[in-house]
Order: structure tokens, then sequence, then C-alpha cells
């Protein structure tokens, strides 16, 4: 697919969509705003070369570096500490967002 998503959904799926439904404003139309990938990391947040395997490898799917999230209380039945680390996650916007889509959409969603 030569053109993007991005042109794509504003030219031919937006109007599609405002002419089905009858939406009276272009607001009303749906569109992708964000996404988000998020990975627990469980056992491995215990370990610190798993984490920044983790870490290394969600940079590559998502062309962003991301945000550890860490505990924010004590939970003694998990053992998890405050401040532990337990995932990390992405938040894709914009042109890294639909380069993310088109790549998941017709390269990894056709395997499946």
């Amino acid at each position: 697919m030569s053109e993007s998503l991005q042109k794509l959904y504003k030219e031919q799926v937006a109007e599609d969509l405002k002419s089905q439904f009858n939406y009276k404003n272009c607001h009303e139309i749906p569109k992708v705003i964000k996404i988000t990938i998020n990975r627990g990391l469980g056992i491995a947040s215990q370990n610190t070369k798993a984490l920044e395997s983790s870490v290394n490898e969600l940079a590559i799917i998502s062309g962003q570096k991301p945000i550890v999230t860490r505990s924010k209380n004590a939970i003694a039945g998990f053992k998890i500490r405050d401040g532990v680390p337990v995932g990390i996650c992405v938040t894709l916007r914009k042109a890294k967002m639909y380069s993310f889509l088109q790549r998941l959409i017709h390269c990894e969603i056709c395997i499946i």
C-alpha cells in the first residue's frame, strides 16, 4: 500500500462514514487518537536485565522509548513493594501511531 493510512482515512473512510451514518458535523466521525502498548513484567520486574530487554524490545516495536510503570503501593500477597517496576507502556500519537497501525494491519495480522 503506497499511500499512508492517514491519507486513506481522511479521503475515503471519513466520507463513507459521514454519508452512511448521516453525520452533520465532521467532528462526529470516529477517529483513532492514540494507541497505547502495555506490557506487564511479572517476575521479570525483580530482574534488571529482563527489564532492560523488555524496554529494548518495546522500543524496537513501537519506535519510541517506553515508560517504566511502578507500583503505587505495596501488596504483600503478590510480593510487590512500593515503587517496584511492574510494567512498561508506550503511547503513540499522530505519525508514529499511523505508521505502527499500518505495520500491524499489513504485516502481523495477516500472519494471524
